[in-house]
């Protein structure tokens, strides 16, 4: 069942996949059920799709297991061993960046591929930093999705042209890739604090999302003021604010 919740997905490894030529993915996400359905509706168009690129001469995507936060998902990485977690960066407590840092960690052979409504030209070379083997925006159109699972379900990576471009001249230049947006200075988890605080969330509210102490919360606020050149709190939170309302975060 491609809508099987966590609790109905049997144990099954790779290896009895690999043999077996299904496909096994879990998604972790934290938006509503319509999401789900999409994603399961573009796997099941992607059978056809994908049969030249497997062992077996026909594969199909056996089931797909959901997991509404990064810890639960976590969880289900450590005990069902799939082949493909698909992620998206919003999510309640530990972030998606932070949940591939973690699956990599433990099962660096599974790959990971981020389907998110967030800006790829902020991501997508973050997730790809973090372990993602793919990065495409959920507005994209499902051929667009299905290109992306085949790619990386075959070990290769997936990113628009634009941002592959972008990585090849920062490559060529010697560097990591030009900056395209003043939010591209902060870290990963500066960027986290970042759009917490212009979703509303006080220090405290965040540091029991991230699993941080406030003394560490405000530390983080400090360096990104500094970094944006923001020279007060209020500053900071209508900076956040506004780039939040552009972004349509989750």
């Amino acid at each position: 069942d491609l809508l099987a919740g966590p609790d109905s997905v049997p144990c099954m490894k790779r290896g009895h996949l690999a043999r077996r030529g299904l496909i096994y993915a879990i998604l972790v996400n934290h938006g509503s059920l319509l999401c789900l359905k999409c994603v399961a509706a573009i796997f099941l168009r992607a059978r056809a799709c994908v049969n030249q690129v497997f062992f077996s001469p026909s594969p199909a995507f056996s089931s797909l297991a959901r997991a509404s936060n990064a810890e639960d998902g976590l969880g289900l990485i450590e005990r069902e061993n799939p082949d493909l977690v698909i992620v998206d960066i919003s999510l309640p407590g530990m972030s998606g960046l932070e949940l591939i840092k973690h699956m990599h960690a433990i099962r660096p052979s599974i790959r990971a591929l981020v389907v998110s409504r967030h800006d790829e030209a902020l991501y997508a070379e973050r997730a790809i930093r973090a372990g993602a083997r793919g990065y495409v925006m959920k507005l994209e159109a499902g051929e667009v999705m299905i290109k992306a699972v085949r790619r990386v379900l075959n070990g290769g990576i997936y990113i628009s042209d634009e941002i592959n471009e972008r990585l090849l001249l920062g490559l060529a230049a010697g560097h990591e890739a030009v900056a395209q947006s003043p939010l591209d200075i902060l870290s990963d988890r500066e960027l986290e604090v970042f759009e917490l605080t212009g979703r509303g969330f006080g220090t405290r509210e965040i540091a029991e999302r991230l699993h941080l102490s406030v003394k560490t919360v405000e530390s983080y606020r400090a360096r990104i003021k500094n970094k944006l050149s923001l020279s007060s709190a209020a500053q900071l939170m209508q900076h956040a604010v506004q780039w939040v309302e552009g972004e349509g975060a989750d």
